[in-house]
């Protein structure tokens, strides 16, 4: 038998993304957003409100996308309660700190391994941010033979249903190979 809970926005699992920008003066941001993920080969798309951050990517059309991780649960969630606008060091609290990318205006935050660098390719009124991703950069520490290892990465996922952020578990499969079996 099933149970049926309505219309909720339970999407699994839901990457905690961690979306940084500059400001008018060059100063970084970061804020939290768990309702955003892969639009298309090269592009992301995030859902977001009105925040700082919105204003900082319609100002710089440019933003990074790193990815939450487990050691960094506490400093994560902290500058995604808590809005630039009212607490303008909120990322200097939190203890990250930044490098400019390369490809686009906006940061890199060190403490976050691996980071998506894009440039705005759409803003909607309602919200919805498409990206280009046009660099993606990983820390030598999470690399096993010149790739991401993901239990190196240690990424979280935001569960909706327990407002609880999660740790990724064990390989269950190859992609585009177990299916094969049953050809």
């Amino acid at each position: 038998m099933r149970k049926n809970f309505g219309s909720k926005p339970w999407v699994y699992p839901q990457p905690v993304l961690m979306i940084g920008t500059y400001d008018e003066n060059g100063k970084p941001n970061l804020m939290n957003a768990a309702w955003g993920g892969q639009y298309d080969s090269k592009e992301v798309m995030l859902c977001l409100s009105s925040h700082k951050t919105t204003d900082n990517i319609k100002l710089k059309k440019a933003f990074t996308v790193s990815f939450a991780t487990a050691a960094t649960v506490v400093p994560c969630d902290y500058v995604g309660i808590v809005s630039a606008n009212k607490e303008p060091d909120k990322m200097e609290k939190a203890g990250f700190t930044t490098t400019k990318s390369e490809f686009v205006d906006a940061p890199i935050i060190n403490e976050l391994p691996l980071t998506l660098e894009c440039k705005l390719k759409k803003f909607n009124e309602d919200g919805v941010v498409v990206g280009e991703i046009v660099n993606v950069s990983a820390d030598e520490s999470i690399l096993t033979d010149g790739n991401v290892d993901y239990k190196k990465l240690d990424a979280i996922i935001f569960d909706p249903t327990s407002a609880a952020y999660i740790r990724l578990g064990e390989k269950v499969g190859n992609a585009f190979r177990d299916g094969n079996k049953l050809k």
